[in-house]
Parts: C-alpha cells; sequence; structure tokens
C-alpha cells in the first residue's frame, strides 16, 4: 500500500484534492470535518492519510508515509540536506508563496542585504545586542544570510502573526512567506530588494526512505503515468 499523505484543512488541503481529482483521482475526507481519516478512489493501492502541512515534511524523512504534498519551503527548512532525504516529484502549480526578508519602511537606507548588513552592525553598537529577525524558517533563513554576508544578527522564533514583531518591539526586521506583500505594506514592512529567499509552491514529494516493497513500488510506477512525473527521481 502506498501512502499519500496531504494537509488536512484549509485552501492547501483542496487544491490537493482539486489537483488530484483534475486527474482521475479522487480524495476526500471520510466522515466528519472533525476527523483526519480519509479516502481514496481512482487509483488502486494508494492511501490517503491527512496531516498539518508542518508535518509531512518530518513524516516522509522519517519513511512513515511514501508520498507527500507540502510546500517547498517548510522540506526545505524541517530537514537538513532535503534533498538526500526527500524526492522532488512534481511542482504542483499552486500554493505560490514568496519567503522574504522585510525591513521597517521608515528605514530610508536599508534596501539591500549590504545595506542590512551594515544597520545590524549599527545597532549592535548602539544598543550592545544583536538585531532580532523574526522568523519561523530558521533554517531557510540563516542558510541565506550567511551566503551573503549579513552578521550581528540574531533570529527569534515567531509562531503567530510574524509581520505584528516589529510594531511589537520583540524584532526589528522579519523574514516570512507573503504571497501579495499586502500585509508587510499594512504593518509598515518593505521587502529589500534583494530578500528573496525561496519561491514556494505546494509540491509532490517522494520519501527515500520508506518501505518501497510490498506492492508500493508498482503502484508508484502506475500513479507516475497517471501524475506526470518520473519514477526513477526516486
Amino acid at each position: 500500500m502506498l501512502k499519500l499523505g496531504v494537509p488536512s484543512k484549509g485552501r492547501l488541503m483542496e487544491q490537493t484534492f482539486d489537483w488530484f481529482g483534475a486527474r482521475g483521482i479522487t480524495l476526500r475526507k471520510a466522515g466528519s470535518d472533525r476527523e483526519y481519516s480519509g479516502a481514496v478512489e481512482g487509483a488502486d493501492g494508494l492511501e490517503l492519510v491527512l496531516l498539518s502541512a508542518g508535518e509531512i515534511p518530518r513524516e516522509l524523512a522519517a519513511g512513515r508515509i511514501h508520498l507527500g504534498v507540502t510546500g517547498s519551503d517548510l522540506v526545505r527548512d524541517k530537514l537538513a540536506d532535503w534533498d538526500r532525504q526527500v524526492a522532488e516529484l512534481v511542482p504542483m502549480g499552486f500554493g505560490h508563496a514568496d519567503l522574504v526578508v522585510a525591513v521597517p519602511a521608515c528605514w530610508p537606507d536599508v534596501d539591500m542585504l549590504d545595506d542590512l548588513d551594515a544597520a545590524a552592525s549599527a545597532f549592535r553598537r548602539a544598543h550592545g545586542f544583536r538585531l532580532r529577525i523574526a522568523t519561523k524558517y530558521h533554517r531557510l533563513v540563516r542558510n541565506f544570510l550567511t551566503a551573503n554576508g549579513v552578521a550581528d544578527y540574531q533570529l527569534v522564533d515567531s509562531q503567530g502573526a510574524t509581520e505584528g514583531t516589529v510594531k511589537n518591539l520583540t524584532a526589528e526586521a522579519i523574514a516570512d512567506i507573503t504571497s501579495s506583500g499586502e500585509t508587510l505594506r499594512a504593518n509598515h514592512l518593505k521587502i529589500l530588494a534583494d530578500g528573496l529567499i525561496h519561491q514556494s509552491q505546494a509540491t509532490l514529494y517522494a520519501s527515500r526512505y520508506a518501505d518501497w516493497g510490498n506492492g508500493a513500488r508498482p503502484a508508484l510506477d502506475g500513479l507516475a503515468k497517471r501524475l506526470g512525473f518520473d519514477p526513477n527521481a526516486l
């Protein structure tokens, strides 16, 4: 049996169901909206597992599911050396969002990462501690800033409304997902001109550590023909 992990609620779940439905495979929740069991029609040997989008990278890496649909940002942030643990099969064309670095709009001289680096150094000299950048995406943000030579900062965890941390004085800048930038502008923040960290979208992944015996591999080969991916990518 081939186990497919899909987001358990919200627009990402609905769009995933629509994407598979357009290819002749019906995915649906079984029972009430409060239940997390699912049903599949139109694909033999496929079992639906409903999980939060953030859980799916972990379950793929652990080999507890064979396939999973989640944001490419989550896979890259939650899994070190992600491409050694999962294979990217199909970018699905929805769930688009950009992970960006944003600073207060009232910082007139900070428009690029080099400017942020200079501002961070000046901030530490003036205040005695490092400039705080609020984010949920610690690995992606840290690797990006290091690669671009930004130092003298500290990442602070934000699991709520990251855009509000600057206004609430718990951070001086942020790194967060945005689709249109409207929420950032509403909170008087601006995206750095070279501050794009990752362009995310919903993607179908396969686990490199799942058990591909017991009929899972033939089921994958059959699914590949219908969904348009190369099963040998795994």
